[in-house]
């Protein structure tokens, strides 16, 4: 889940006294004052008055959250927010976005292009108005946007400036207009540049470094995740999002908007019902799309916007889906009589087991509550929701009864799960008050009774939990070992979680309720503000915490919404140099540890020893090589010889190769050519019998090395063999190596103070400088936390001054929730096919 961890290290709780002041700011929402009372003396010195967009880098964090990756994100949203807008007055079809090498990000429109007339009261063109001045924009009148996702109006102009630089091209009224701007002051007036017959926006931008001090870099895989959400929301645009760095394009374009996107997220999944119920509704101006589909499993997945913006606290939106989905359900299963008149009522929590559904509203005065819009708060809303789902469901209830009866029987399980954990809730009270405590025994808390100060460590057994006890702060720090494997809830209802006895230990020392529904989560009774998993750094270990962050994520998510989810970061290795110890986090810690202290005093040369690498030069050497050498041996690529492979990436071939016959001939006739050569004079002999031939594919229209090792056995070289991130890596190596490429005949000169040595091979030339680098060392490998003493225990990952902790977050809610139906869920196939495509990606992996 590595798109939702972020990284914390060395807590220590002190702060630097920063200088007294009082700063006034245009606030995104109002114009009302922030003061911070710092100062005995106050009079009109202190107050500042930051003017234009100058209070937008002074705080970026008001207008975009924070100026962590998640801002720079945000960044990218704003500018893409606007283009949806055009699509959604109707004038846009086409959105490109790219992250370009140099980590820029463009955004390309084919919408009527933002407006570039003067406004005759500030005498300068509303191209750098909207660049210039907050709440400026077409989404404040009435005859710009009738439904726009950004509220605030501050879009480009805070991105505007918090970029080192920013370009914009207008295509509009027959020409191409102009305008860059450095930190968020334009660099010249508006240009009218060549004629054109195009209309649209195109949006450079550079994230400024002095506000993105973090980091610059873009996850491509967080932003490609949105853009297709974007795409599935605007049913039939098409938004092509291309990564610069890999060559690689995807584009969204889905013309079954929200009933695809159902499709989508149920795609690992058992369904009830081939098809996503659908309802599209217009009610006073304010459309309502609903999708539906229901699964055999026992969570629920329902995402709900406005206008394009994710409301995850929900909203009236919801509500009214909501009321309406379980007064339906109640009414059919009593007018066919599956519920008798005694019979209780179905819930809301046993209709919405295992159902999939987007809730989606486009509406023209939207009401968030907050400023990071994640509540809709319109009235209206809830009513024309709920009267648009209530008329399509009824309808398709009765034109489906087989559905409907599976559907009402699943619910009615559901109930009774219900029931039967209510039961063993009160149980577990009725014994926690004979027993005159509502903690579990094996819990060793800790004395601090104030929760903002108090963390708690899960641990895998009494031998781990033995260790931390004796190595904890007993002040703040609780330790709650468990047995075994929990539950994995993926697969179980909520009576058999209930039963669990080590979920139960948990839910008791957390002092917290636990709910499929977060809205249901009450933390209010949260005894600890920080729970620590901390396993193995093994399979075993992996699969616990796994199973931990599942259950977390489907029956206590907001534990992870409000940050108090961490991982602990046991070290893997204690490496020991006389009477000084180190401990190293993982593998690659430990290999660049090897490599530095290996190349001391080292060369690396070829023979003619016109090239010598030494120092930091001959380290970054040793990694490119390593990632080339290491390509050889990943499961996409292994099919092929390393001479076959060489070849390939000095063809200089291209994914778009395998659809042009003539160019396919020449690589065909380098290839062998290229073998034949190697076999003469490198003395490989197998080589002499490799043939490439070419072959074509009229289904996909493409071309196809064909590799022949003999006149029985072949291998196919493919377009996707080309554009794997395996091949890829091979290829960006190639060049950083090239002269200290060994073939097979190669050797290569390495030189100490007082020795040389011929190399032959990568893998002599790793052993040695890692030899090298390890004589004098006692390395140690810990496989698990008993059995480290207590006293390292704390230093390493328990000490607030000196261990690292991974803090959980949901990045994106939607592909957490597939990755745990992927990991957690009971279909094979998907959990397969996802373990060979990420397999290369696996390192150490205990057998």
């Amino acid at each position: 889940m590595a798109d939702g961890i972020t990284e914390v290290t060395n807590e220590q709780n002190t702060k630097a006294q920063e200088p007294e002041k009082i700063e006034v700011h245009d606030l995104p929402d109002n114009n009302e004052a922030i003061e911070t009372k710092t100062s005995q003396s106050y009079d009109a010195s202190n107050i500042r008055v930051l003017e234009g967009l100058e209070a937008v880098r002074m705080r970026p964090g008001m207008y975009i959250g924070s100026t962590s990756q998640r801002g720079l994100h945000h960044c990218i949203y704003e500018i893409v927010d606007n283009s949806i807008d055009e699509s959604l007055a109707g004038f846009c079809t086409d959105i490109h976005v790219t992250v370009n090498k140099d980590n820029s990000v463009t955004v390309e429109d084919n919408g009527r292009g933002i407006p570039v007339d003067i406004k005759p009261e500030t005498g300068k063109s509303a191209l750098e108005i909207v660049h210039t001045v907050l709440h400026a924009g077409g989404k404040f009148g009435d005859g710009g946007y009738k439904v726009s996702g950004g509220l605030h109006g501050v879009g480009a102009s805070v991105v505007n400036a918090l970029s080192e630089k920013y370009r914009v091209e207008v295509s509009r009224q027959g020409f191409v207009w102009r305008q860059e701007y450095m930190r968020g002051e334009p660099l010249s007036p508006v240009e009218k540049g060549e004629a054109t017959d195009k209309t649209g926006t195109k949006t450079t931008f550079w994230p400024d470094p002095e506000i993105f001090t973090e980091t610059t870099e873009i996850d491509c895989d967080v932003i490609a995740n949105r853009l297709r959400e974007m795409a599935f929301l605007n049913k039939g645009l098409k938004i092509i999002f291309t990564n610069a760095h890999t060559d690689e394009t995807e584009i969204f374009h889905y013309v079954g908007g929200i009933a695809s996107y159902v499709e989508f997220l149920n795609q690992n999944r058992n369904v009830l019902h081939e098809k996503p119920i659908y309802i599209d509704k217009v009610v006073d101006g304010m459309q309502i799309e609903v999708a539906m589909q229901y699964t055999d499993a026992y969570s629920e997945s329902v995402l709900s916007f406005a206008n394009n913006i994710n409301t995850h606290s929900g909203g009236t939106h919801l509500t009214g889906f909501r009321n309406s989905l379980t007064r339906v359900f109640n009414d059919y299963a009593r007018k066919n009589n599956i519920l008798k008149d005694s019979d209780q009522n179905l819930s809301g929590e046993d209709v919405r087991e295992g159902l999939t559904a987007i809730v989606s509203v486009k509406i023209s005065n939207p009401e968030f509550e907050g400023q990071t819009k994640e509540k809709l708060g319109n009235a209206e809303a809830m009513g024309a929701t709920q009267d648009a789902v209530r008329d399509k469901l009824q309808e398709w209830l009765e034109f489906n009864p087989k559905i409907a009866k599976i559907i009402i029987e699943k619910t009615l399980q559901a109930q009774r799960a219900r029931e039967a954990a209510r039961k063993a809730r009160e149980l577990t009270r009725r014994k926690s008050v004979l027993e005159n405590s509502t903690l579990p025994g094996k819990l060793a808390d800790c004395s601090n009774r104030e929760p903002e100060k108090c963390e708690i460590y899960i641990v895998e057994g009494d031998s781990a939990g033995g260790s931390a006890k004796q190595g904890r702060n007993r002040m703040f720090q609780a330790i709650l070992p468990l047995r075994g494997k929990i539950l994995n809830v993926e697969k179980a209802r909520l009576d058999k979680i209930y039963g669990n006895n080590e979920i139960q230990s948990m839910v008791q020392a957390f002092g917290i309720n636990i709910s499929r529904n977060p809205d249901e989560v009450d933390l209010e009774k949260l005894r600890y503000h920080k729970i620590i998993i901390m396993t193995d750094a093994d399979v075993d270990g992996a699969h616990i915490r796994t199973l931990l962050l599942t259950f977390f994520f489907r029956y206590a998510r907001p534990l992870i919404e409000n940050g108090y989810v961490y991982i602990a970061q046991p070290p893997l290795f204690k490496v020991t140099q006389g009477k000084v110890s180190e401990y190293l986090y993982d593998e690659h810690a430990l290999d660049k540890m090897l490599k530095e202290r290996g190349i001391k005093s080292l060369s690396l040369s070829d023979k003619t020893k016109s090239r010598v690498k030494t120092g930091d030069e001959l380290l970054e050497l040793i990694k490119n090589m390593s990632a080339f050498y290491n390509s050889y041996n990943n499961p996409i690529l292994n099919l092929y010889p390393a001479v076959v492979l060489r070849g390939l990436v000095r063809s200089n071939i291209t994914p778009e190769c395998f659809e042009d016959q003539a160019r396919m001939n020449e690589i065909i006739e380098y290839l062998n050519h290229y073998l034949q050569d190697h076999a003469k004079n490198y003395n490989i002999q197998e080589a002499a019998n490799y043939v490439c031939s070419l072959k074509y594919n009229p289904e996909n229209a493409k071309y196809t090395i064909q590799l022949n090792f003999n006149e029985e056995e072949h291998v196919l070289i493919t377009q996707n063999i080309v554009k794997s991130s395996e091949y890829k890596r091979l290829k960006t190596a190639y060049p950083l190596i090239r002269d200290y490429l060994i073939e097979e005949e190669d050797t290569l000169i390495l030189e100490t103070d007082t020795e040389q040595y011929e190399i032959n091979s990568f893998e002599k030339l790793q052993k040695f400088i890692d030899d090298r680098g390890s004589k004098g060392l006692q390395i140690q490998r810990f496989k698990g936390l008993g059995e480290m003493m207590p006293q390292q225990l704390w230093e390493t990952t328990m000490d607030p001054a000196t261990r690292t902790l991974l803090k959980v977050n949901v990045e994106d809610a939607m592909l957490c929730d597939q990755l745990f139906d992927i990991l957690m869920g009971d279909k094979v196939d998907p959990r397969r096919n996802f373990i060979e495509a990420n397999a290369v990606y696996a390192t150490n992996i205990d057998t």
